[in-house]
């Protein structure tokens, strides 16, 4: 099977999306599939290697270029060396370190301009793209690795014979009700209208699937669901040294619920049960998140905790799996109804019980895997409750974190991934029938 994955990248940080993408494509290739995966907008940011197709393929609608040619028609008739130019995955990067500079309006402009990019001013990149599609062996199916990409389908089936299209939900909904109106209705409104050309939608969970339905107005039946999965290579179990710890593993971000875990982990010291108890924090700290990582720091030096606190910015894969093999329970509080979440599997998949907040895809994980358990969301005190209970029971947090890796390796592994693709990929390619070479 050829297959093309067209992937938004994020130049400076982890993305799950980024590394599930990567991960399943890389798995796609060595069962002898050929497949390529275009990133857009920046530079995948990836811990694990990649194939020589995926090093060496260009970044379309560049972020400089984009940003340009929405805001000075000069750009929208530049020479293509030029736009190359300002691809570069050095320059890239270093505009990926300030974007945060970028205003709400910017980004709802931006994002509603993808959303209808064949009627938009970026018809300059969409030509680029399609350009490099039509030139190259014309695969078998095109997946968007999110819904908000779905404005190009009506173009890749014109210029390309109808090919199928599969689009992947990796929670659009929190992004989309960030943007100022009118771009949040307006964009809403041209996503679902899009997506409805797309040949089949899939979720990473039952879960988000159901959210997407309702915010679409559509069918949860209309919805695949497909578990995003893992590499299980260098995961193994605890170190088990006797040392207690709590962990977290994600962007150091107001929304990834870093502020409700100093604050459990507050309430935790304060209960004097666990002094020796330390809390460990990884994961990218981007120049927006900055001033809140800040604000978190001075709480917990305010408290005299400071020497209890590690800061572990950027791990590289090998000094991940080291560190959740570190780890006594793990949690990423998140403070919106997250789609999958990756890292929880990346934790159990160490043998690491996981503590997190309820009506979120964690459910669902959990109870397929036996490997964590659930609190209120939004409560710090239920969370440092929770983990009060593990660290108080190690053999049952034992228990619970192999429950956890026996689950991952069962029902969230690369391979499981793969085959599930494999068979929703046939499926759409049968549907749409044989096309014209």
């Amino acid at each position: 099977m050829k297959v093309t994955f067209l992937t938004a990248g994020t130049g400076s940080y982890h993305c799950g999306a980024c590394m599930r993408d990567n991960t399943l494509v890389t798995a796609l290739h060595r069962d002898g599939h050929e497949v390529a995966l275009l990133p857009l907008y920046l530079p995948m940011q990836l811990d694990e290697d990649v194939i020589p197709q995926v090093r060496e393929a260009p970044i379309f609608f560049g972020g400089i270029n984009v940003y340009l040619q929405q805001k000075f028609s000069f750009f929208r008739h530049t020479p293509r060396w030029l736009d190359r130019l300002l691809n570069g995955a050095g320059l890239l990067r270093t505009a990926a370190r300030r974007s945060h500079m970028t205003s709400p309006r910017e980004q709802a402009e931006m994002c509603l301009a993808m959303l209808q990019v064949d009627e938009s001013d970026l018809t300059k990149e969409l030509d680029k793209l399609m350009d490099w599609l039509e030139h190259h062996e014309r695969p078998d199916l095109i997946a968007l690795s999110n819904s908000l990409l779905s404005g190009m389908t009506r173009e890749l089936k014109k210029r390309l014979g109808d090919i199928p299209v599969m689009a992947f939900f990796q929670g659009e909904d929190g992004f989309l009700d960030s943007l100022p109106e009118p771009y949040r209705t307006r964009s809403w409104e041209e996503m679902k209208e899009r997506l409805g050309e797309c040949d089949m939608l899939v979720a990473p969970s039952n879960f988000y699937a159901g959210v997407m339905a309702k915010r679409l107005g559509i069918p949860v039946a209309g919805i695949e669901v497909l578990p995003n999965g893992i590499n299980l290579e260098g995961y193994g179990e605890p170190v088990g040294n006797g040392l207690q710890a709590i962990g977290y593993l994600a962007r150091m971000s107001r929304e990834k619920g870093l502020g409700d875990l100093v604050d459990a982990y507050l309430l935790l010291q304060e209960g004097g049960r666990f002094p020796q108890c330390r809390l460990r924090i990884a994961g990218a700290c981007t120049p927006g998140d900055e001033a809140f990582v800040k604000d978190q720091k001075e709480k917990i030096e305010r408290a005299g905790l400071s020497k209890m606190v590690d800061w572990h910015p950027n791990l590289t894969r090998e000094e991940k799996t080291e560190f959740l093999r570190g780890l006594t329970v793990f949690s990423v509080p998140m403070q919106y109804s997250e789609a999958f979440g990756l890292c929880l599997i990346e934790a159990m998949a160490s043998g690491v019980p996981v503590v997190n907040p309820g009506g979120s895809a964690f459910e669902e994980i959990a109870a397929v895997t036996g490997g964590g358990q659930t609190v209120a969301p939004g409560d710090p005190s239920a969370l440092a409750r929770g983990w009060e209970e593990l660290l108080a029971n190690p053999e049952e947090a034992v228990a619970m974190g192999e429950r956890g890796r026996r689950g991952v390796a069962e029902r969230y592994s690369v391979t499981a991934m793969k085959d599930g693709f494999l068979e929703l990929a046939g499926r759409v390619c049968a549907a749409a029938g044989p096309r014209d070479s």
